[in-house]
C-alpha cells in the first residue's frame, strides 16, 4: 500500500505537468471539465498529441455525461499550441498512463496477497461497492468482499470508511488488535489523544501529539469527509467545528472513528449509525440535564420555554 501511495503521488505529479503545459498555450480544458483524466479529458489529450488542433473537432469527443456542452469545450480549447509545449504535454501523457500501469500491477498484488489470509467470513458474500469514478485512484478490485473474508466484520458500513480507507488502515495497523491493550492505548498510539504535558502536578498543554503516522492520516481524512454526512458521526464532527474549529474537529472525530475501529476488529462489534437527529436529540438532553445540574447548584431551576410563557 505504501508503495502503491509512491505511485499515485508520482502520476498526479504528471497530472499537474499535463495542466501546466496546456495553460502555458491558453488551454483552459481543466476549467470545462472536472477530470483531464476523465474519459472526455483522456479523448481530447490524446487527440492533442496526436496532431489535432480545431476547437470544434476536439469538443465531438465531448462524452455524453459531461456537464458542459460543446460550444463552451470548444472556447476552452482555443489555444496557441506551441509546439514545445505539445511535447511536454506528450511525455507528461505518457509518464502518467507508465504509472497508471504500474499501479494495476501493485493493485494485482494486492489483491492476490490478500487472498493469502484464512477466510473470517463463513463463505458470506456482501453486495459489491458502486464502482469507483474514471480517474479515480482506488484498487479496482472488490475491496469490500475481500476485506470481509480477511476480518470477518465489514469496516465499509462505518460512516467516513471507504473501502480505499479500510485496505489503508488495516495494511498499517494489522488485524491483530490484541498489540493494544485498551482502545485508550490505541488511539494512543495513533496520536489522537489529547495531549498531556505537565510540569510540576500542572497541565501546560493539552495539545494532540504531531505524528507521521499513516492509521492517523487514513481517520483525519475519512473524518474529514464526514462535515456535511446525514449521520451521528457527521453531527458530532459539525458540533465540535462550531466550538473548536475545523482542524480540532477532524482530531476528535477520527479519534471517534479509531475507538469504533478497534472495537469491531477486536470484538466483533457492529457499527450502527443511529442518525443525525437522534444524536441532537441525544445531545440537547444532556446538556439540559448538565444545566439543571448547575441549577440547583445555585438554588434555581431550569423552567422550558413553552412552560415560562
Amino acid at each position: 500500500m505504501r508503495q502503491r501511495a509512491m505511485l499515485v503521488a508520482n502520476a498526479s505529479e504528471h497530472i499537474q505537468r499535463m495542466q501546466k503545459a496546456m495553460m502555458e498555450m491558453n488551454v483552459q480544458l481543466h476549467h470545462v471539465i472536472s477530470d483531464i483524466t476523465g474519459t472526455t479529458g483522456l479523448a481530447i489529450l490524446d487527440a492533442i498529441v496526436a496532431g489535432s488542433r480545431d476547437p470544434h473537432l476536439l469538443a465531438k469527443l465531448r462524452d455524453p455525461r459531461c456537464k458542459n456542452d460543446e460550444s463552451t469545450i470548444a472556447k476552452a480549447l482555443e489555444g496557441n499550441w506551441r509546439e514545445e509545449h505539445v511535447f511536454a504535454l506528450k511525455q507528461a501523457l505518457e509518464l502518467y498512463r507508465f504509472y497508471g500501469s504500474k499501479l494495476s500491477e501493485v493493485d494485482s498484488k494486492l489483491e492476490e496477497h490478500l487472498g493469502t489470509f484464512s477466510d473470517r467470513s463463513d463463505g458470506e458474500i456482501l453486495p459489491k461497492l458502486k464502482a469507483p469514478k474514471a480517474g479515480s485512484n482506488s484498487p479496482r478490485f472488490d475491496m469490500r468482499n475481500q476485506l470481509y473474508r480477511v476480518l470477518g466484520v465489514d469496516m465499509t458500513t462505518i460512516d467516513g470508511i471507504s473501502g480505499q480507507s479500510a485496505i489503508t488502515l488495516i495494511s498499517e495497523i494489522g488485524t491483530d488488535m490484541s498489540r493494544w491493550a485498551t482502545e485508550k492505548h490505541f488511539t494512543s498510539w495513533l496520536c489522537l489523544c489529547p495531549g498531556s504535558k505537565k510540569t510540576g502536578g500542572k497541565l501546560l498543554s493539552g495539545k494532540t501529539r504531531t505524528s507521521a503516522n499513516r492509521a492517523a492520516a487514513a481517520l483525519r481524512t475519512a473524518a474529514a469527509s464526514l462535515a456535511r454526512s446525514n449521520c451521528a458521526l457527521g453531527a458530532f464532527f459539525r458540533r465540535i467545528r462550531s466550538r473548536l474549529g475545523s482542524p480540532k474537529a477532524i482530531t476528535a472525530t477520527a479519534h471517534k472513528l479509531a475507538k469504533i475501529v478497534y472495537g469491531m476488529l477486536k470484538y466483533g462489534r457492529e457499527y450502527v449509525d443511529v442518525g443525525n437527529d437522534y444524536y441532537e436529540q441525544q445531545y440537547k438532553k444532556r446538556a439540559m440535564e448538565n444545566l439543571a445540574k448547575r441549577a440547583a447548584a445555585l438554588n434555581l431551576r431550569v423552567v422550558p420555554n413553552e412552560l415560562a410563557g
